[in-house]
């Protein structure tokens, strides 16, 4: 069975002259469907570089990044930004909700420029799978850290992804409220059979994926399950 995430010998660099830094260095990584990883590593080992290349938000320098069978590097910019809102959804730790919009509007309007029907019925029923149904109306300013990271997690979930990526997804909340975002992105996970790739420091949250892959200086160091 070919695995949902491919990504071959990726090189990747950041930054403009002196301040260059070769980032990822030849990493190669293939997650089967529906497998819970976890990314390990010390500030600036390359793990939140890597969800964002296998996530179409960083092109590589070289080397091959497909998803669901589809070379990204084939990709234009506008049909990557396509196939990312179809199959990926990326959860942030800063949350990144658009301010002057309610959280019903945070979810269902990436549906509808994504000419999804029905899109806020959609976005009503993640919003209440989350756990915020009454919250609907509400701006992001009206809201807990908490609530705006489910807010953040209803939107990355509603088109219905085959990949859920979460970079430091409790990075910016309180260890009991972390716990419980933490709690509803694997329930959804399950629910959904999805692929979950998950940022992390947490050595105990980590070990609740199936895998764990740790880096060191842009390379993988061990993969374990």
């Amino acid at each position: 069975m070919q695995p949902v995430i491919e990504l071959a010998d990726v090189h990747l660099t950041l930054g403009e002259g002196a301040a260059r830094v070769h980032v990822l260095k030849g990493v190669s990584l293939n997650i089967a469907h529906g497998e819970t990883v976890s990314l390990l590593g010390p500030s600036g080992s390359g793990k939140s570089t890597l969800l964002m290349t296998l996530a179409g938000l960083e092109r590589p320098d070289s080397g091959a990044v497909r998803i669901d069978g589809a070379d990204l590097g084939a990709l234009s910019e506008d049909a990557l930004a396509r196939f990312r809102g179809q199959k990926i959804g990326v959860v942030f730790q800063s949350f990144q909700l658009i301010p002057t919009m309610t959280a019903l509007e945070n979810v269902a309007v990436p549906l509808e420029l994504a000419g999804k029907p029905d899109a806020f019925a959609v976005a009503e029923a993640e919003l209440v799978a989350v756990g915020l149904g009454h919250r609907l109306s509400h701006y992001p300013t009206q809201l807990s850290g908490g609530e705006q990271q489910r807010v953040a997690l209803a939107r990355a979930l509603a088109p219905d992804p085959l990949i859920l990526a979460a970079d430091e997804p409790t990075g910016n909340l309180d260890s009991e409220t972390g716990a419980s975002v933490i709690d509803l992105i694997f329930a959804q996970q399950k629910r959904r059979a999805a692929t979950l790739v998950l940022v992390t420091h947490d050595a105990t949250l980590a070990a609740r994926c199936g895998r764990r892959v740790r880096l060191r200086s842009g390379r993988i160091e061990t993969d374990e399950n």
